[in-house]
């Protein structure tokens, strides 16, 4: 793949996206990526999901208290049984997680650099004759992955129906695919406006977070270039600066798609009622949960799909 770098640093790709032995490469890294995502990291996931659509406070008068209340929140009817019942309790809903989390990583991760490709192609130069080379290229970044994020909309009734499966799985019992999407149509994309609410912010904190260690911190000129460890630093700041700002949007979107299809409650009631009975703190449960979760989450399946995407760029 030739590339032309200008005196202003920005790199254009010789064919638009980069050619399709680069996007090829792109999207078999995000795929990577969601695969050993999912296999190691689906069981955490359910349980900050299970926390966030909780409507009851698990912080007891003591420590035990408080562990027996989680304990009956995060397992429900196997909170009584044997560890490797409990463990398996984890894994509801597995095939809809695991359409949704490749799809969402090809998508994502396979996507961003396309678009950032495009972006520093066409205002690229401008982008840092205004706001000089690092804050020019951060900001390409950072607005791609948001454009992604809001785009990421498309993928709603996977992502509805895996948060059904992790919550509230009766409401999926006896019930196909076919079925759901038949009778349920636009219901499964209920939540949507909160959704993007919730990506566009944290999709560009995320990967503006990560492009300002990349370029601000490690001086890098091509994320390309980043060791390992560089990847692993950046990843951790984008991954804690896009969870603590989407939370607040993704406690209400949680809650929007796992109450019943039925359900006439709006985002505006939920928000109402959560302040009422919960106070301002609802909005940040899970959060503690989630980084713990997503921000190991992020830096793997970083790693991994940038090193298979640089694997593959190098032979395709």
């Amino acid at each position: 793949m030739m590339r032309q770098e200008d005196a202003h640093g920005v790199v254009a790709c010789s064919a638009a996206g980069g050619g399709s032995g680069s996007t090829a490469a792109r999207l078999i890294g995000g795929a990577s990526a969601g695969v050993s995502e999912i296999l190691i990291f689906h069981s955490v996931d359910t349980v900050a999901k299970r926390l966030m659509f909780s409507k009851e406070n698990v912080r007891g008068a003591t420590f035990a208290e408080t562990m027996a209340k989680s304990n009956a929140v995060v397992f429900r009817e196997a909170a009584n049984e044997p560890f490797f019942t409990k463990f398996r309790s984890l894994y509801p809903g597995l095939g809809f997680a695991a359409a949704y989390k490749v799809s969402q990583r090809v998508y994502k991760f396979g996507g961003q650099p396309i678009v950032r490709d495009f972006i520093n192609k066409n205002y690229g130069k401008g982008l840092q004759d205004s706001f000089g080379e690092r804050v020019g290229k951060t900001l390409s970044s950072a607005v791609a992955g948001s454009l992604m994020g809001i785009g990421e909309v498309a993928l709603l009734p996977l992502d509805v129906l895996k948060i059904k499966s992790q919550t509230a799985p009766e409401t999926l019992k006896g019930r196909g695919v076919v079925d759901l999407f038949q009778k349920e149509g636009l219901g499964l994309y209920r939540g949507a406006g909160w959704t993007v609410l919730r990506n566009a912010p944290g999709s560009f904190a995320l990967f503006g977070g990560s492009a300002v260690v990349h370029y601000g911190i490690f001086g890098l000129t091509n994320t390309k270039d980043a060791t390992v460890f560089q990847n692993f630093v950046a990843s951790i700041v984008g991954a804690v600066t896009s969870i603590t700002v989407a939370s607040p949007v993704d406690v209400i979107k949680t809650r929007i798609q796992s109450r019943p299809f039925d359900s006439p409650e709006t985002g505006m009631q939920i928000i109402r009622n959560a302040l009422r009975e919960e106070g301002f703190t609802a909005f940040f449960k899970g959060l503690t949960p989630k980084i713990l979760v997503v921000g190991p989450k992020l830096i793997f399946s970083f790693t991994v799909a940038q090193s298979v995407m640089n694997f593959f760029e190098r032979r395709l």
